[in-house]
């Protein structure tokens, strides 16, 4: 039996295997294989690796269809095929050798895009082995190959930092979780992943900007519609942590204690957190101050972080370490002279303040006129 027979006799076998639905993808393989129209057969493999019910299906597809015509397509979209189809492996193990196979037929000089792509994949089913070395020997790599190219299809940088999400996620580097997973949501449409997808990327992304050392501005993520997914979930609580750790809240911390204990990430960090949420406060004060006065007494953040006056000098030292702030402490009048606050995120409540101190400031500066007006009208004579 030669090839094209082998073929045209799987497809029939497999259309009377599949559900009703996918029967019709069987006839037009068959035909587009036949004309040899190799981009619109391509497109229909695509279409068909996206239905859900053709899950169990991809592997022999691959292995008796698409591997006889896969140096004939686009090897991107060959890579992305074979990761749908990797995906359907029970031992990862074999998700991996399979997956190594594809990276070493698009390793060509006119294919390292897609090199790039199988490789990062790869890495994937490198981490879910646990091979986190391996893992980051593939980001490396693929990093360099990156930097060399003018410019690259969306779906590549996009599995460039999921994989590197997983990677840090597994580490605990929460700061670099965050960054690459906001990345990652840069790069595709919410609509294509899966609302379990969704779910699990809002909660770790909001784990990770409560945990991160270095992140203290939020508004990235609460401005990203990937929080709105958690409102009817069972972590919706973390939407208003986040918003009243970056108002700097400090008198809700103590009402989430409950979910804290029921979160042992978020448990064996509390003193952190507890920190974190002080230090949020402290540039929220200043933030506030800013427009009144630069000499900002350690009484004031005393009282809004509800600190110990004792405690807040310390306070102010780590907020100008991690250059949350910028300024001086004057010891002698226990303050401290601001020169700059890190930029905020503005919820509802500290927009409608910073309007407020507008009108205040308009006030004052309509006094002022007023007072030069009647001290020196000479200099308001209109020619």
């Amino acid at each position: 039996m030669d090839i094209e027979n082998a073929i045209a006799e799987f497809l029939q076998v497999e259309r009377k295997r599949v559900p009703a639905s996918l029967q019709s993808f069987y006839a037009d393989f068959e035909g587009l294989y036949d004309l040899k129209l190799w981009h619109q057969l391509t497109l229909k493999v695509e279409e068909f690796a996206r239905q859900t019910e053709a899950a169990p299906f991809l592997i022999p597809l691959y292995e008796h269809f698409v591997v006889d015509w896969e140096k004939k397509m686009n090897q991107i979209k060959l890579v992305l095929i074979a990761v749908a189809t990797a995906r359907q492996y029970r031992d990862f193990r074999d998700a991996l050798e399979f997956m190594r196979t594809i990276q070493s037929k698009v390793n060509n000089d006119d294919s390292q895009d897609a090199y790039v792509l199988a490789q990062l994949e790869a890495g994937h089913f490198e981490l879910l082995l646990g091979n986190l070395d391996a893992t980051l020997a593939a980001l490396e790599a693929s990093e360099k190959i990156l930097d060399g190219f003018n410019s690259v299809e969306p779906v590549i940088h996009a599995s460039f930092y999921r994989v590197a999400a997983d990677y840090y996620k597994a580490k605990a580097d929460f700061g670099q979780y965050y960054k690459n997973a906001l990345l990652y949501l840069a790069c595709v449409s919410l609509d294509a992943l899966s609302a379990a997808e969704k779910t699990e990327r809002a909660h770790d992304l909001a784990l990770a900007a409560l945990l991160s050392e270095k992140i203290y501005n939020f508004g990235d993520l609460l401005m990203h519609p990937i929080l709105d997914v958690l409102k009817d979930t069972e972590h919706a609580w973390l939407c208003d942590v986040l918003a009243a750790f970056n108002a700097g809240e400090i008198a809700k911390f103590a009402s989430f204690a409950g979910h804290f204990n029921k979160q042992p990430l978020l448990q064996s960090h509390l003193a952190f957190l507890r920190q974190k949420v002080c230090l949020m406060t402290l540039i929220e004060v200043m933030f506030k101050h800013i427009s009144q006065t630069r000499h900002i007494g350690f009484d004031i953040v005393a009282q809004e972080a509800r600190l110990p006056l004792d405690e807040v000098e310390h306070l102010v030292m780590k907020a100008l370490s991690l250059e949350l702030i910028r300024g001086s402490i004057d010891q002698v009048e226990q303050a401290i002279n601001l020169e700059w606050v890190q930029p905020r995120f503005l919820g509802k409540t500290q927009i409608k303040a910073m309007a407020e101190q507008l009108d205040q400031w308009k006030d004052k500066v309509h006094q002022m006129v007023v007072q030069m007006e009647q001290q020196s009208p000479e200099l308001f004579v209109q020619n």
